[in-house]
């Protein structure tokens, strides 16, 4: 069971779920990549007297091996982020070991912002910051469809102040 799930209060209902987008996976995917590229460079254009196999295949498991080193913690990362619009609030926990959680009330949010930079609109991913009463601020990153989280939080604000909606 999900941590949003376990901390639901009585009559509370989950409107929309985030997740972490997929280019947490960026950096292991460029270096499987390299290691894909050098495989194939070393096979087309290595000397004669060298084994290029060899060295092609040693280049090629390296790069995976870095690769998978580097995209198991991204995946624990992606599956242990929680982002999610209540008819109540915000909650977002991110961690696994090491957590850290926002638990919002709708009616103590002033506002949320959203940062991205071209690739993250292209992507559409981005950070999304809370602010809360009293001028706390919580930014949480590479959060997918970040304009889509803001509006479900918006609709449910707007649901609170006008009862009969």
């Amino acid at each position: 069971m999900s941590y949003v799930d376990k901390n639901l209060m009585d009559g509370e209902r989950v409107f929309y779920r985030a997740h972490r987008h997929w280019t947490i996976f960026g950096g292991p995917l460029l270096v499987l990549l390299a290691g894909v590229l050098v495989f194939g460079g070393v096979r087309l254009w290595a000397p004669t007297e060298w084994s290029p196999d060899s060295v092609s295949l040693a280049a090629l498991i390296l790069g995976a091996v870095i690769a998978l080193f580097m995209a198991v913690p991204a995946g624990i990362d992606r599956v242990t982020s929680e982002f999610a619009v209540t008819n109540k609030r915000v909650i977002i926990k991110v961690g696994w070991i090491q957590r850290r959680s926002v638990e919002t009330l709708l009616t103590k949010v002033e506002g949320i912002e959203v940062h991205q930079g071209i690739c993250a609109r292209i992507f559409d991913y981005g950070t999304i910051v809370i602010t809360g009463t009293g001028g706390s601020k919580e930014p949480f990153e590479r959060i997918g469809a970040p304009l889509l989280f803001r509006r479900k939080v918006q609709e449910q604000i707007l649901a609170l102040q006008l009862p009969g909606r």
